[in-house]
Order: C-alpha cells, then structure tokens, then sequence
C-alpha cells in the first residue's frame, strides 16, 4: 500500500534510505509528493515504514529498548510492534536472547533481515517513482492525497482528515485535537499508549472516524442564527458543532440528519430522542454533539 504525504512530514528514517526532501528546498514549500511503503497481510497492514525502521534498529543496535530510543518509540510501544510483526508474519522476525555478557537482548532472524534488506530496496525505487511523479507539479500531491482518502472503506459514516493542533498528554488518557482546516476542529481522547503506537505530533496529519449512531442532533435553539461553526469539544469531553440542516430522513423509528458545517465538513446523526424535535427541518440551524470518547483516530502510514 502506498501512503501518501507531504515531504516535510516528519518520519523516522529508515538506515540507508533515501532522503524525500532534498537539500535546497525551504520547509513549507516543498510540496513534491512523498511516499511510504507498508506491507499488508490480508486486510492487516502491519510493516509500516515506521516498524521497519524499527526491525533494521533493532538489527544494529542489538536490543528492543535501544532500537525503540533510536526510532523515537517508548518501550512498550515497540514490544507491543515487534509482537504485531512476529504474530502477522506467521514466523519469528525478532527473537529475545537472554543471560551473557550484556545481560540478553534482541536479533533479527534470517527471515526478518532478508524482509529488512528488501523492504529498503523497495522503498529506495519507490522513492524514485515519487520524484518521477514530482515533475506533474504540486498538483500531483493533491491529486495523491485525494485518491488515498477516496481509497478508504469504513463503515463510519463521518469521516475526516486534518492536521493534529495540540496534544494534552495524561497519565493514562490524551485529548487530542484535529484541526480540520478553517471550517472545524474536534476533540478526541485516546489512551496515551494508542498516541505513541500511532506516533501522533502536533503537525502530523491524521484521520478520524465516527459513527452516525454516536452524535445526536439538537435543535440549535432561540438566537442561534450565527454562521455554522466547531468549537473543540468542552471540559465536559463534549464535542458541540453548529450547522445548517441539509439531509433529513425519517423510517418511521429513527431520524437521521445531515448537517452542512462548513464548505468542506459535514456531519450525520441522529436525532436526539431526549429533546423535542421541533425546529429540525431542512434549512434550519442544529447542533450535532459527539464525545470525545468516540472518535477514532487513525493514521495513513
């Protein structure tokens, strides 16, 4: 699978691989597109760029807890990636050694070597089929990003993509929040291991999911004739988004609506059974609310 992004993205190199930005290029205005290979074992994808580039670390530096400081992942995260890998793999790619002179560690085996050496090689010739796709201008990476996105298949019906604007980390749980350009923003908590598992940084890129069934829609109520807007989500771990109806459609048990928020977010719900309906027509102004706890998080590499 290949996934696309930006080429100042930043991700942890692989040994010997190939630099995406070049020297000579300004950050934020290289916009040639760039490129991760990872491999997929049925619908599963397991080798990341990210996880190989922890096999080859384990492979030089001899242990998990090195190689994950090297790759910049906690312990836990990355036994918890070495487990996926020897689990989806259908054999042994690392193997702990324990007692000598150091106290045990970590090797690959002849497999995983193998996988290592030619997942770079791989990822060196696709690397230079990106820059072969550089030459159609920036518009190729809008162009990739599209196609990546319309790749997707979830049974959410809300789905978005944005830019990760802040992290508040906790000791067990994180908020984050996920700006969706100028029309929106909205909050997530997810467990501290799930942020660091799924790398997430503010400036990363990040996709979120959400079910239909999880957000309810209100009536916006008395003076609610402001342009839509989203607020992040309050203390309450509530997201609150005000909208114009666009869709409405009832069978009789359910309502089901659909909110325009901005020119490029929408939201579908349900109507909310606890509130009086009165006022939900198309045109009229609403408010979708979601938990925090609800959205899923999700990356593209």
């Amino acid at each position: 699978m290949t996934s696309p992004r930006r080429a100042h993205t930043p991700t942890p190199p692989l040994a010997d691989s190939p630099d995406p930005a070049d020297a000579g290029q300004a950050a934020g205005t290289d916009l040639r597109p760039a490129a991760s290979l990872s491999l997929r074992s049925g619908g599963q994808s397991w080798g990341t760029e990210r996880r190989m580039a922890l096999l080859a670390a384990i492979g030089t530096e001899g242990s998990i807890s090195a190689a994950a400081r090297k790759v910049g992942l906690s312990y836990k995260a990355a036994w918890d990636a070495v487990d996926m890998m020897n689990s989806l793999s259908g054999e042994l790619l690392v193997e702990r050694v324990t007692g000598g002179k150091r106290g045990g560690g970590a090797h690959l085996t002849g497999r995983a070597r193998e996988l290592v050496a030619w997942y770079q090689a791989a990822q060196a010739e696709h690397q230079r089929f990106m820059e072969a796709l550089a030459r159609f201008g920036p518009q190729g990476a809008r162009h990739l990003d599209l196609l990546h996105s319309m790749a997707l298949q979830t049974s959410a019906r809300n789905r978005y993509e944005g830019v990760i604007g802040a992290i508040e980390s906790g000791r067990i749980n994180d908020r984050i929040r996920l700006d969706l350009g100028e029309d929106a923003c909205l909050t997530a908590t997810l467990t501290h291991a799930s942020t660091e598992r799924l790398g997430l940084a503010e400036g990363r890129r990040a996709l979120a999911f959400l079910k239909a069934q999880a957000v309810r829609i209100r009536p916006a109520g008395a003076g609610a004739t402001d342009a839509p807007g989203a607020p992040a989500a309050g203390h309450d771990g509530t997201n609150r988004w005000t909208g114009r109806i666009v869709h409405l459609a009832n069978d009789g048990a359910l309502t089901e609506i659909g909110l325009e928020i901005g020119p490029n977010v929408r939201i579908t719900g349900l109507a909310d059974p606890d509130i009086p309906g009165e006022g939900l027509a198309p045109g009229a102004m609403a408010m979708a609310c979601f938990q925090a706890a609800d959205v899923l998080i999700g990356t593209a590499d």
